[in-house]
């Protein structure tokens, strides 16, 4: 069995697209995966599945979601092994958790096109790529950062953010 962290993206956000957490507990549990807990209600969960492909787990989660719920959820899943990797591996300070984002895409970023953006234009922001995570630090908060809907545009990929506080807890729930 693999344990593997879900993030969904754009649910239970303004009242659309609603997805109450227990359904979503009860959906993974009919797709055949155990273990499944969920973490507030943006659409964080982890799961023990029993396959190591990652992509088939989001593929499945999401056709789910769309067939029961009628509406497409972009999916991005990571092992609890990825997970800590991500955690060791933040190459950024982060002085306050809640404007620290990491972007998690569903393909590599381009690293080289982001390490050359002109970061003067995004003023107290700071960002660093890394494969298929890129970290970002937002010094006036989350709320009016520029770069993550900039870094969405260096992948082919989805792209889903969790600050960084939801990052460890996820990593805490995978580990358990």
């Amino acid at each position: 069995m693999t344990r593997y962290v879900v993030l969904l993206r754009g649910i239970n956000v303004g009242g659309h697209r609603r997805l109450p957490m227990a359904d979503l507990r009860e959906l993974l549990g009919g797709l055949g995966y155990t273990n499944a807990a969920t973490y507030v209600q943006s659409g964080n969960a982890v799961l023990d599945a029993d396959t190591d492909d990652g992509g088939a787990v989001a593929a499945a989660v999401s056709a789910a979601i769309r067939e029961r719920f009628g509406f497409d959820v972009p999916t991005v899943v990571r092992s609890a092994e990825r997970m800590r990797a991500v955690v060791a591996d933040n190459p950024l300070e982060v002085s306050d958790p809640a404007r620290f984002l990491v972007l998690f895409g569903t393909a590599p970023f381009d690293t080289g096109a982001l390490r050359a953006l002109d970061l003067s234009a995004y003023p107290r922001e700071r960002l660093a790529a890394t494969g298929t995570e890129v970290y970002t630090c937002h010094e006036d908060g989350i709320r009016f950062a520029k770069l993550p809907e900039v870094v969405g545009r260096y992948t082919d990929g989805t792209v889903t953010a969790r600050n960084w506080r939801t990052v460890l807890r996820m990593l805490e729930m995978a580990e358990r």
